[in-house]
């Protein structure tokens, strides 16, 4: 199954879930348990829901930056020292997904995967400012055809355990390409050049690989 060009409605990551779901409601439903079995047939529609993964069109221009994130932007900040993971002066913006939003990321822009890098932590609640220091992450370093950086951190959350990455370093990415996926709530930040225009706003609804959260200056 491609990643890039999944021909399921369904991420690969919820087929061992609603397998069991399926199976667990069938089963208590064969032993006469009525309620019990309503009860795990609307736990397995709700998994479902969750790894549903929904095609995606981008018609952005080439200087747009993507959010790798459906969910809430929970903040923007101007960071002016070199004490961030891209290295330099840069804009942090920050989206926090629920467990009702998808959960399949996608790529802010095309370019190289020039790292990823896996940080193990801790699990506070990812609409928490301390989640981006503390909690477990996944970094991915990009560099776009016009030798511009930008960080992309997959950060887990109080309930998300399990981080899921499909691209290597070196690979050639697109913009608005799946890369990842959090299970269950989590947070993701974007780290972009100082210069670059923010369009997005806090507290706005986003859509990965659709929603222009800025534009590479």
């Amino acid at each position: 199954m491609s990643r890039i060009n999944n021909k399921w409605p369904l991420a690969r990551e919820g087929f061992p879930f609603v397998f069991i779901g399926c199976f667990l409601t069938l089963l208590i439903f064969f032993l006469g348990l009525m309620y019990l079995s309503i009860l795990a047939g609307i736990i397995s529609l709700f998994i479902v829901f969750f790894f549903r993964d929904p095609k995606r069109k981008n018609e952005a221009p080439h200087n747009a930056v993507l959010t790798p994130a459906d969910g809430t932007i929970l903040d923007i900040k101007h960071l002016e020292d070199e004490n961030n993971p891209l290295g330099e002066p840069a804009i942090k913006v920050s989206i926090f997904m629920s467990i009702f939003n998808v959960h399949v990321n996608r790529m802010p822009v095309g370019g190289t995967v020039e790292k990823i890098t896996y940080q193990p932590g801790k699990f506070f609640s990812a609409n928490l400012n301390k989640a981006s220091e503390y909690n477990e992450n996944n970094r991915v370093t990009l560099q776009t055809s016009d030798s511009r950086r930008i960080v992309v951190i997959q950060i887990a959350g109080l309930i998300a355990r399990r981080i899921a990455c499909w691209i290597n370093e070196k690979e050639q990415v697109v913009a608005g390409q799946r890369f990842g996926l959090i299970r269950f709530g989590s947070r993701l930040e974007v780290f972009l050049p100082v210069n670059s225009k923010i369009t997005a706003q806090p507290h706005q609804r986003v859509k990965a690989g659709e929603t222009i959260i800025g534009y590479l200056s």
